[in-house]
């Protein structure tokens, strides 16, 4: 390494003095033109400025027109989306790479993330941004990882009428993708006790409009999927049911007739009784 900076220092900046920056750079550039360009080199016993431009320029790759990236190295793990975190992002790697840790850079020309997918960017366009590409994923998740929702929809469908319709019902959500595990229980229904008892058992929920798969699954459960439930009888004077201890309606039937109906004042109706009134209210006999 030569010692170009005491060079620079005595001959250049030694007794100088600027305006500003601006003037120290044009000053610098004629000084590396003449001075320092043009001087005898104590070691090639060359000019620098002519051995530049014969032998350095041709060499040089072409000055950059981005900002260098400086890359960040970690040790990510591949989470089960195909996705590992590295500068709080997500990455996606490809679905055959299932290694539970790797070294992994951020740098967009990675060749561990890619594994030969040349001119794709796997890094997020910002820290804690996502960047996903369905090629890199199994094509029994891609459908999980990119919440599409129209695949469940025609999934569901290939297994019955009534089926797919039970479950454009459950994504039929002001947030959708939080119903999509509803639908994936919905299949795995499907896969245990047959499209046809699930047909059936769907288009009895959607005929009583209770769209909760878990009540499907106890239809199933309970075999009661293609019960009809029996249709109530209105009521007739046979089937009254009468009270144990009713009593007879005689029983409250009045048999007194009514007050005042005798004639009689009430000072006659004691002394037809014998008792006189003094002796009623406490007096002697």
């Amino acid at each position: 390494m030569e010692r170009t900076v005491p060079f620079v220092r005595g001959s250049f900046f030694a007794g100088e003095s600027f305006l500003d920056l601006a003037d120290a750079q044009r000053r610098a550039e004629i000084w590396c033109l003449g001075r320092a360009g043009m001087r005898i080199h104590g070691t090639t016993q060359c000019r620098p400025a002519e051995l530049f431009e014969l032998e350095e320029a041709a060499r040089l790759l072409p000055a950059p027109t981005e900002a260098y990236d400086l890359p960040t190295y970690a040790t990510a793990q591949v989470h089960r989306d195909h996705h590992i975190e590295v500068a709080r992002a997500c990455i996606r790697c490809p679905g055959t790479d299932r290694h539970p840790s790797r070294g992994a850079g951020r740098p967009p020309t990675s060749e561990d993330l890619r594994q030969g997918a040349a001119g794709q960017d796997p890094s997020p366009d910002a820290t804690g941004g996502r960047s996903t590409d369905p090629e890199d994923l199994p094509s029994e998740q891609t459908a999980c990882a990119m919440r599409d929702r129209d695949h469940l929809r025609r999934l569901a469908a290939s297994h019955g009428e009534a089926i797919g319709v039970y479950a454009a019902a459950v994504l039929d959500h002001p947030l959708p993708w939080t119903k999509m595990r509803s639908v994936y229980a919905l299949l795995g229904l499907v896969k245990k006790w047959g499209a046809v008892r699930v047909e059936a058992a769907s288009r009895k929920a959607l005929d009583a409009e209770a769209i909760h798969v878990p009540l499907i699954g106890r239809m199933l459960e309970r075999g009661t999927e293609d019960h009809q439930p029996d249709q109530p009888r209105p009521p007739t004077e046979t089937n009254v049911v009468t009270g144990r201890f009713a009593r007879d309606p005689s029983h409250f039937a009045l048999d007194d007739p009514p007050r005042g109906a005798t004639g009689f004042s009430p000072e006659e109706k004691w002394a037809a009784s014998g008792i006189s009134r003094a002796g009623s209210e406490g007096g002697a006999p």
